[in-house]
């Protein structure tokens, strides 16, 4: 791994992202709209920059994560005459989930401004991207793929090719089906328990030992029986995900019936307040339903 490389958006993934690069000694320019989030990666030897212009200006590869397509077009100076310089001789990396149809005119874009676009959406909460165990999708050209791939090796067990963009994101979408549905029948096994007086810490018992435990079930099922909603995947972020999803599946006829109920139930989770808490906190639009006021 040479040159330097920038990373741009140092949220709740982000931020734990760009700390495993500076730990695995990749050169690194950061820059966040928050400039306290940039603090621990400043401290294991990251450069912090002025603002995104910056970060371009001195590294050959820049890695985006902000909260969505506007803040993605606000960092790449998108609709403005300074994009294709800015891109121009670059790697753009896009590390967030945005729609299919977004990635595929950012991808087009940079290629006629002559920079090359590479998107890697990746799956797994907080924990994960402490630890450097998410899973990365990854689609562009062949080189351009293989160039970034050593990049993501500090923050990813697995790294998989999927094409030409927007296959990446794609393939993130199905993955964000069968997470959503299964960690919100989580949450709904955990209210149809505390209906019936079922006690939550023998039912977190049961659920590890059986054959459905898995890695995301473990973390959430404790997060549903100890009430701790600190964020790992914030209620907020899995709606735009869901609906990212949903509007994906429009476009083909793709039914998505488990989807669209949990749609409701996390836009309800929150208009109650609970949109920077866990998605575990899905569990109180369960009893608003149940019980409403």
């Amino acid at each position: 791994m040479t040159g330097v490389v920038g990373f741009i958006g140092l949220g709740v993934m982000g931020q734990p992202m760009a700390m495993n690069l500076a730990r695995a000694g990749v050169p690194l320019v950061v820059w966040n709209r928050t400039a306290s989030r940039c603090a621990p990666v400043v401290e294991l030897g990251a450069r912090l920059a002025g603002g995104p212009a910056e970060v371009f200006e001195r590294c050959g590869t820049v890695m985006v994560m902000p909260a969505d397509e506007r803040a993605t077009d606000a960092v790449l100076g998108r609709g403005t005459p300074g994009f294709a310089a800015r891109v121009r001789g670059r790697t753009v990396v896009q590390m967030g989930t945005v729609a299919a149809s977004y990635s595929q005119a950012v991808a087009t874009e940079t290629a006629v401004a002559g920079g090359a676009y590479v998107e890697a959406p990746v799956s797994g909460s907080r924990g994960p991207a402490e630890s450097g165990n998410l899973v990365a999708m990854v689609a562009g050209a062949e080189a351009d793929v293989e160039r970034v791939r050593p990049l993501l090796a500090p923050m990813c067990a697995e790294v998989f090719a999927c094409g030409p963009v927007p296959s990446a994101m794609i393939t993130k979408f199905a993955v964000n089906v069968f997470l959503i549905t299964m960690v919100t029948g989580l949450a709904e096994a955990f209210h149809f328990a505390e209906e019936h007086g079922v006690d939550f810490a023998r039912l977190r018992r049961i659920l590890d030992a059986g054959p459905m435990s898995s890695r995301v079930s473990r973390a959430k099922a404790g997060k549903l029986a100890d009430a701790d909603y600190s964020v790992q995947a914030a209620i907020a972020d899995v709606l735009k995900n869901n609906r990212l999803t949903t509007d994906a599946a429009r476009t083909r006829g793709a039914a998505t019936p488990l989807l669209d109920a949990c749609h409701e139930l996390y836009g309800e989770a929150c208009d109650l307040g609970h949109a920077r808490l866990d998605m575990a906190a899905v569990i109180h639009a369960l009893r608003a339903r149940a019980h409403p006021a």
